[in-house]
């Protein structure tokens, strides 16, 4: 019988709220920087991320949302430097501690270390972005805490596909059933499941509404002792929070 011995986070709506007031708005300033009118609201931002990767989505609201905007065949370049501007005004962003990390976060994540439980990141945002928030939001130093980060175009194919966790896997020298994953979308679970992982779901105001079948369990948030979680799906054994202790049974089940 396997033993738990990894936990696997996704970054974005994971770890931290970082998508509406952090990447959108990254977003915004690149895109005023370099003098286009294009403007994310809230809600076209929430339609954008279906598409998994900054650069990708930019070629999707193009496609999808602009079309009367001129492309040629210097448009990938456009965008590669309109996703690289995006990535500095989001590291500012996070320097200003404006985005902190989600609530039980830093217990978990701290817990876990307390019990030599190796830890990973795999998501498709940039290793800057990853670095950026670790460091500001967590703690100076804990990007040294995970073993593996897995991020940005490290594979081809981007979340739902399951390659950015299977490398995490192969990094790792694990199988998947010695592991578990942290997700907050659809996209995000199909890329988990498909590695065969067992997933926890924490959802964010963009995802609430996603099909998250699958999931081992679904929360609101992972909880504090004093701040309880809302189980949307799922067993919770009982508990309030996510601790080491639940994770565990969640694994055996």
């Amino acid at each position: 019988m396997s033993s738990l011995q990894a936990l696997i986070f996704d970054v974005d709506g994971t770890l931290a709220d970082t998508e509406r007031d952090g990447h959108r708005v990254a977003f915004n300033q690149a895109f005023e920087q370099a003098g286009l009118d294009w403007y994310w609201s809230v809600e076209l931002y929430g339609q954008l991320l279906s598409v998994t990767g900054g650069k990708e989505r930019m070629a999707y609201y193009l496609d999808k949302f602009n079309t009367g905007f001129p492309t040629d065949s210097s448009t990938p370049q456009m965008i590669k430097e309109l996703h690289a501007s995006k990535t500095m005004h989001y590291t500012e962003l996070l320097s200003t501690g404006a985005i902190p990390l989600r609530p039980g976060v830093n217990r978990l994540i701290n817990e876990a270390r307390e019990n030599d439980m190796r830890l990973a990141i795999s998501t498709t945002t940039t290793p800057a972005n990853v670095t950026a928030l670790l460091e500001h939001a967590l703690e100076k130093g804990s990007t040294d805490w995970f073993e593996v980060i897995a991020a940005g175009d490290i594979v081809p194919a981007k979340k739902p596909a399951a390659d950015i966790y299977n490398w995490a896997l192969k990094q790792l020298n694990l199988d998947a059933s010695d592991c578990l994953a942290f997700e907050d979308s659809r996209n995000g679970i199909k890329s988990s499941l498909g590695a065969d992982l067992k997933t926890i779901i924490t959802i964010n105001d963009y995802t609430k509404d996603d099909d998250f079948s699958g999931a081992s369990l679904v929360l609101d948030q992972m909880g504090e002792p004093d701040s309880p979680f809302t189980t949307l799906a799922g067993d919770n054994y009982a508990t309030s929070y996510l601790s080491l202790d639940l994770l565990y049974k969640i694994h055996a089940a």
